[in-house]
């Protein structure tokens, strides 16, 4: 695609039209990564950290925000959300966070799954933060898309 379709032939920032776009089953797939440190690992897996859960805290933070995105991302289409999944993982040097989030709509739902993704893990910054102030969101990154006119993308595959 050579041409940049959120934008006019004047150049000035433009919401795309998916009137014209087939309402069809989509799913898209993001992940990012919490790096802290082995004390706030530890917290996390045993007596918990001292502002509460901080996973149950970031689960519902990213499927709030998967919900919100297009408040945040000014031309994403608000688009109905039909499932949200935010899953944490904690491993040795912090957390693994996987969302995937589902519609029936005209246009991808990437975005609404990245911004799950990097909420999450800003929720998890906060939670933490009074331990570990240098905690950190890396790798944020769509892994998987399903569903439009594209069909499936896996990051895996290309």
């Amino acid at each position: 695609m050579s041409e940049l379709t959120h934008v006019d032939s004047t150049g000035a920032a433009r919401m795309v039209d998916v009137t014209g776009k087939d309402m069809t089953p989509r799913q898209a797939t993001a992940t990012a990564k919490l790096r802290t440190t082995p004390e706030v690992v530890t917290l996390l897996r045993g007596e918990g950290m001292p502002k509460g859960d901080a996973l149950a805290v970031a689960r519902i933070a990213g499927i709030a925000a998967a919900k919100r995105t297009p408040d945040l991302i000014p031309l994403c289409h608000p688009i109905a959300i039909h499932g949200v999944q935010v899953e944490l993982a904690v491993v040795d040097d912090g957390v693994h966070i996987t969302t995937t989030v589902r519609t029936a709509d005209r246009t991808g739902i990437e975005m609404e799954a990245l911004t799950s993704a990097a909420v999450a893990g800003l929720n998890l910054i906060d939670m933490v933060k009074a331990v570990d102030p240098a905690a950190s969101i890396t790798d944020v990154q769509l892994e998987q898309k399903l569903g439009g006119k594209s069909g499936e993308w896996n990051r895996a595959r290309g």
